[in-house]
């Protein structure tokens, strides 16, 4: 099944086809219905904002360091499994590792070998041209390239700024996408896709961060900002909320454990049967509501009147009185 939509404004979890293969924007492409698109279409815009910031302070890192015609533009942002998006990867392929303090997990920025190379051989006053090497990077490489990534990760450190404060810190380089576990396969990964142009070469990078990371940070840049009325307002709006639902009546059952008795024992039921509970004599009542236990008592009385006195939770767990 296919549904119509443009890459920027909603993305699903199916991996995009290789470059060059000519796909248009306003083709159908397949949407997978058992992986739900949790980005909203506010939050790609977000982070278009941010994005598309990061290709242009990359676009200036590229052209000041490399000292050749250089260009960082942003294809689309879409949604995948990470799974999905490494299935989407060469090997060997050119993957920088990096975290997200203060955020949990890592992100990626991935793009061709030969162009990781051919960036090392402008830094070092080569022209970039003709055939790279297809090897992983020397310790001199790595060095070289890690000066470029650390000045990448400060502007997406700014980039970033208005959604949420981020310090990523460059973790490692990989070759291989299978060896490059920055998520686990089923997480849901945001994919922003650059198109790049490094002297006469023009390959597309990919930076790919965890869904989960940013979602609260999203979802209040996705939230309209309120007066200080406005806010006084849904404040006592709140307080007043929880102070009457303090006071709902709730249903609440000490019963003895359930018990399960065939159908036909219950239709012959009759004055004098005796019905098995099952239940220790020293195992305490179980405190209810809606079905569900969130205490034990044991049973008493105050005054006249039966009554149940909290227990601890006999398996351990925290009782909720």
């Amino acid at each position: 099944m296919s549904l119509s939509d443009t890459v920027a404004e909603a993305p699903s979890g199916a991996p995009r086809p290789p470059a060059g293969s000519g796909r248009r924007r306003s083709e159908p492409r397949t949407y997978d219905f058992r992986r739900p698109t949790k980005l909203s279409r506010e939050h790609v815009r977000i982070l278009q904002i941010a994005q598309e910031g990061f290709a242009r302070q990359a676009t200036t890192i590229l052209t000041s360091l490399l000292r050749t015609g250089a260009r960082m533009e942003l294809l689309g942002i879409e949604q995948f499994s990470y799974d999905d998006y490494i299935a989407t990867l060469p090997t060997p392929v050119f993957i920088a590792t990096f975290s997200l303090e203060p955020l949990p997990g890592k992100g990626l920025l991935a793009y061709p070998l030969d162009a990781a190379m051919a960036i090392v051989d402008h830094m070092l006053g080569g022209s970039g041209a003709g055939e790279q090497p297809n090897r992983p990077m020397t310790a001199m490489e790595t060095t070289i390239t890690g000066h470029l990534l650390d000045r990448l990760m400060n502007e997406l450190a700014s980039a970033f700024a208005h959604i949420t404060p981020l310090q990523p810190a460059l973790a490692g380089l990989e070759y291989n996408p299978q060896l490059a576990q920055v998520a686990s396969g089923s997480e849901t990964v945001m994919v922003a896709t650059y198109e790049m142009r490094i002297g006469s070469r023009e390959p597309q990078a990919t930076l790919v961060l965890p869904f989960s990371s940013f979602a609260g940070a999203l979802n209040n840049a996705a939230s309209p900002q309120l007066s200080e009325s406005a806010l006084r307002k849904r404040q006592k709006a709140t307080e007043a909320l929880t102070e009457r639902l303090s006071h709902v009546p709730v249903d609440v059952s000490v019963r003895f454990a359930p018990l399960e008795v065939p159908s036909a024992d219950l239709l012959t039921l009759a004055v004098g049967d005796v019905l098995l509970l099952r239940h220790p004599r020293d195992s305490p009542l179980e405190v209810t509501t809606n079905d569900v236990t969130f205490a034990h008592a044991i049973a008493s009385n105050h005054r006249r009147r039966l009554a149940a006195e909290i227990v601890p939770d006999p398996t351990g767990g925290k009782d909720h009185s």
